[in-house]
């Protein structure tokens, strides 16, 4: 009997209660929140605004990048496209602002396909980062030898990016070297050649970013790299670093394996989460529209 006093007709129990449907309608209806019955929607707010911010942060990388590219001189930029920072920081900007914008919007309008779009691009970002690591541990040689042509690579176009110039002489300051293999790898650029053809008032020279600090130099001495390249080893020591920057960066990681560990850690457990969270969403979103179905196919109901 119904609390109304009222008697459920026959067709309730043979109907419904014995379909195959009822079972999983049971349990929809008690993981959704009663809301859900009368057609209202679910959503991740937090998780959603979270991405909108990221989805801003990419949109200003990206036009940091492109403001840096335009500024720069046409024939320059072709010439080191490989090593410039502006296109990685414009690349990094354009997959981070897809990424968000799946998040951002899928969650928000609770789209099952961008839901599923972010989950899959997250998802293979976080494989390439792990087979990336995996590989670079396994085939070490092959990657210090991809490094040190990268670096050879960015050495040769040293004065043609000014962005590039202040990126090498902050990384052999803070890693005290010169070079990538040693401070003679500086011949490779044009301006600093050995060769006696070359006009340049830096020949035979290094950068000054190479030179040992001078504590009580108040100016920075620009030409304190002049001819280092012509002298021996011993000699150069006393006024430059002379170990190449490749070695300085195996070193600096086998010091701090447990500090990487942390980052990459740090970088897995976000991307991780929002696979998960995604995956959770779309079937939360799925279940919903199931329950909607049931709800309008039993609409005309009088006892629904």
């Amino acid at each position: 009997m119904r609390t109304d006093g009222t008697e459920k007709p026959k067709f309730w129990s043979s109907e419904v209660q014995k379909s195959s449907q009822w079972p999983k309608i049971k349990v929809l209806a008690g993981m959704l929140p009663s809301r859900v019955s009368r057609g209202e929607s679910i959503s991740l707010p937090s998780p959603a605004f979270r991405g909108c911010r990221l989805m801003v942060i990419s949109m200003v990388m990206v036009s940091i990048g492109v403001y840096a590219r335009l500024m720069k001189h046409a024939e320059a930029a072709l010439a080191c496209l490989a090593v410039d920072p502006a296109i990685l920081l414009i690349v990094v900007g354009v997959l981070m602002f897809l990424l968000t914008f799946c998040g951002c919007i899928g969650s928000l309008r609770e789209n099952i396909c961008l839901l599923q779009t972010f989950s899959l691009c997250l998802t293979i970002v976080f494989l390439l980062q792990l087979a990336a690591g995996v590989l670079g541990f396994i085939f070490s040689d092959k990657a210090r030898g991809k490094v040190s042509e990268f670096i050879n690579n960015a050495i040769v176009h040293y004065r043609d990016d000014l962005d590039l110039q202040n990126l090498i002489d902050f990384g052999q300051k803070e890693f005290s070297c010169c070079g990538g293999i040693s401070y003679k790898d500086w011949s490779l650029n044009m301006y600093f050649n050995c060769s006696d053809d070359n006009p340049s008032r830096e020949r035979c020279s290094v950068p000054y970013s190479c030179c040992l600090p001078t504590p009580s130099q108040a100016v920075i001495n620009t030409m304190c790299g002049q001819g280092m390249q012509a002298v021996d080893y011993l000699e150069a020591s006393k006024v430059i670093y002379t170990n190449g920057c490749i070695d300085k960066l195996v070193n600096w990681i086998h010091s701090n394996l447990f500090l990487l560990g942390g980052v990459a850690l740090g970088l897995a457990i976000p991307q991780l989460a929002g696979i998960l969270l995604s995956q959770i969403l779309v079937n939360r979103i799925k279940d919903q529209i199931k329950l909607q179905l049931y709800n309008q196919q039993h609409r005309a109901d009088p006892w629904y």
